[in-house]
C-alpha cells in the first residue's frame, strides 16, 4: 500500500490537531490553538448526548492504589537505564523510515531487541508481515496492553514521530516487565507492534479479530506532538474510492474534406465526419459533478464533519473525452454513529453525478473497515495527567482540550474494545506533525527526553491498573457507558 503524497493520503495521527499548541498554552495565546470545534452538544440532535466522565480526578483518591515507591523506582530506573539503547533504536527508525505494511526492517529491529530482553515474541502476527506481539507474565492477574507504531510518511520520513512511539511502547513494556519480575505486582503486559497507522489499517485488522478484547483489560499508547494533551478528539474516518466509466471520443468534432476520383475526367469532393465529441460520455465530468455535489453537501452537514479528497485519474489526453476517471475521498465525523449517517449521503453524490452525465459508477469503502473515533477513558487519562503534572508538565483545561480536533487514528478502534487513553506529549517544537520541521524535531535529544518522561507516566498509569481492581472496575464502567 502506498501514497501519492504524505498530506493527501495520510489519514492517521495528529497531522492537523495541535498546530501551535505549545505556544498557545499561555493564557494570552490560548485562542491560537489549532482548529477548535464547536461544542458537541451545539451541533447534534437530542438523541445523541455528549459523553461526560463521571470520574473526576478527586475520585482517584478513592481507588485502592497504594503508593509503592519501590515499584516506582523500578519503573524509573528501568527506563533510565535503557535510555541509550532506546535512543539507538529511535535514530535507526528515523534514518530508515518505511511505509505502512512495508516496515520490514523496523519489525526485525524491534522484535530482535525485545526477544533479547526476555519477552515472548510473536513475529508476523495476525496475518500481517510487519505486526508483532511481545508479552511477559508472572501469573494470573490484570492484563495491560501497549502499542508501538513505526511506519513513516512518503516524502517526510518520520514526520509524525513514530520512531518515538515505537520506543515509548518498548520502554514501558520493559518497565512493566521489571515490576512484574520484582514480584510486587501480578499480571501480564503485552506490547503490540501495530503497522500502517498512517493509512489506519493495522489496528483495524487486529480489532476485526478482537485481539485486544480477548487478551487485555486496558490499553494505552502515547503520541508526540507540539504540546501536551489528553482529551483532544480524534475523528472517525473512512476512505472511499469512486470510479466513473464513460465512452471515449475525440474532444473536437470536425468534418474532413476528402477528394475522390469518380472517373478519369471527374473529381468529386466528399465530406466525412471523422470526430464527434457529442457521441462521448465524459467520466471526468462525473468527477467534476461529484466535487460540486460534495461541496454543496457541506452546507447541510454538522460543523464537526469533514469531507476532502483528490482526483486520482482525470483522463489520458486533453483531446480525448475521458472514458474513465477516479477520485479518493476521506469522510470524517466526530463519532462513528454520525459517520454511519453521513456515508450514504456521500454515496448519493456519486450516484447523482453518474445519472447527470450518463456514466456508470462504482465506489468502494476501505476494505478492512472504518476507523473509529477515540473514546478517551478519563479514569486512565486523569491518572496519566497526575503523573505528568508531578513531572512539571501543565495542561490547558480539560474542557478546552475537548474542543480540539483533527486527524484520525486506528487506535480509535481499540477504544471500542477495551478502555484506552491516547495522550499527546510535547517534544519542544512548534512544528505541526506531518511537516519536515516535525521530522527534524523527532530525532532531537530533547524529544528523546520528553518521550522517556511520558513513557514513565504511561508505565505508572498501567502499574496502577495492575495494582488496583477498583481502578480497573472504574475504567471498565466508564468504557461500558461510553460504548453503550
Amino acid at each position: 500500500m502506498g501514497f501519492s503524497s504524505a498530506k493527501k493520503n495520510s489519514t492517521g495521527c495528529f497531522s492537523s490537531l495541535f498546530g501551535n499548541l505549545r505556544k498557545a498554552q499561555t493564557s494570552e495565546q490560548k485562542d491560537t490553538v489549532a482548529e477548535r470545534l464547536p461544542a458537541y452538544e451545539e451541533c447534534i440532535t437530542s438523541k445523541v448526548s455528549l459523553v461526560i466522565s463521571r470520574f473526576s480526578r478527586n475520585a482517584l483518591e478513592h481507588f485502592d492504589v497504594k503508593a509503592d515507591t519501590e515499584i516506582e523506582k523500578i519503573v524509573y530506573d528501568t527506563i533510565d537505564n535503557a535510555s541509550s539503547e532506546l535512543r539507538e533504536i529511535s535514530l535507526e527508525l528515523h534514518r530508515n523510515p518505511e511505509l505502512g505494511m512495508h516496515e520490514y526492517h523496523s519489525h526485525d529491529l524491534l522484535t530482535e531487541f525485545l526477544e533479547r530482553k526476555g519477552f515472548k515474541v510473536t513475529r508476523h502476527a495476525y496475518g500481517m508481515e510487519t505486526a508483532f506481539t511481545a508479552e511477559f507474565t508472572n501469573g494470573p492477574g490484570r492484563r495491560v496492553g501497549l502499542c508501538s507504531e513505526y511506519d513513516g510518511l512518503k516524502g517526510l520520513g518520520q514526520g509524525c514521530g513514530h520512531n518515538l512511539i515505537a520506543i515509548s511502547g518498548v520502554g514501558a513494556a520493559m518497565a512493566l516487565k521489571a515490576a512484574l519480575e520484582s514480584g510486587r505486582v501480578k499480571g501480564k503486559v503485552i506490547l503490540y507492534g501495530t503497522p500502517a497507522e498512517e493509512i489506519t489499517v493495522g489496528k483495524v485488522i487486529m480489532c476485526n479479530l478482537d485481539v485486544f478484547k480477548k487478551n487485555v483489560d486496558v490499553c494505552m499508547m502515547i503520541h508526540p506532538s507540539p504540546g501536551d494533551t489528553v482529551y483532544h478528539r480524534m475523528l472517525a474516518v473512512d476512505h472511499v474510492n469512486v470510479e466513473f466509466f464513460g465512452k471515449p471520443s475525440h474532444a473536437a468534432g470536425k468534418w474532413a474534406k476528402l477528394s475522390q476520383a469518380t472517373s478519369p475526367y471527374v473529381l468529386t469532393c466528399v465530406y466525412c465526419l471523422v470526430a464527434a465529441p457529442w457521441n462521448g460520455i465524459n467520466a471526468l465530468d462525473a468527477i467534476a459533478q461529484t466535487w460540486n455535489n460534495i461541496s454543496m453537501l457541506r452546507q447541510q452537514i454538522l460543523p464537526t464533519d469533514r469531507m476532502h479528497g483528490i482526483i486520482t485519474d482525470g483522463g489520458k489526453a486533453a483531446n480525448i473525452i475521458p472514458d474513465y476517471a477516479s477520485a479518493t475521498f476521506f469522510i470524517r465525523s466526530l463519532k462513528i454513529s454520525q459517520l454511519d449517517e453521513l456515508k450514504p449521503r456521500v454515496e448519493k453524490c456519486f450516484e447523482a453525478a453518474a445519472v447527470a452525465t450518463g456514466c456508470k459508477v462504482k465506489y468502494s469503502w476501505k476494505e478492512v473497515g472504518v476507523t473509529k473515533d477515540v473514546l478517551v477513558n478519563s479514569v486512565m487519562g486523569d491518572r496519566y495527567t497526575k503523573y505528568m503534572e508531578s513531572y512539571g508538565i501543565s495542561y490547558i483545561p480539560k474542557s478546552e482540550q475537548e474542543q480540539m480536533s483533527g486527524g484520525s487514528t486506528d487506535a480509535g478502534n481499540i477504544s471500542y474494545q477495551v478502555p484506552l487513553v491516547h495522550p499527546g506529549f510535547g517534544i519542544h517544537t512548534t512544528a505541526v506533525n506531518h511537516t519536515h520541521e516535525f521530522t527534524a524535531a523527532a530525532k532531537t535529544e530533547i524529544a528523546h527526553e520528553d518521550t522517556l518522561r511520558a513513557t514513565k507516566a504511561m508505565s505508572m498509569t498501567l502499574i496502577d491498573i495492575l495494582q488496583s481492581q477498583d481502578m480497573l472496575d472504574a475504567a471498565v464502567a466508564e468504557f461500558k457507558k461510553n460504548t453503550a
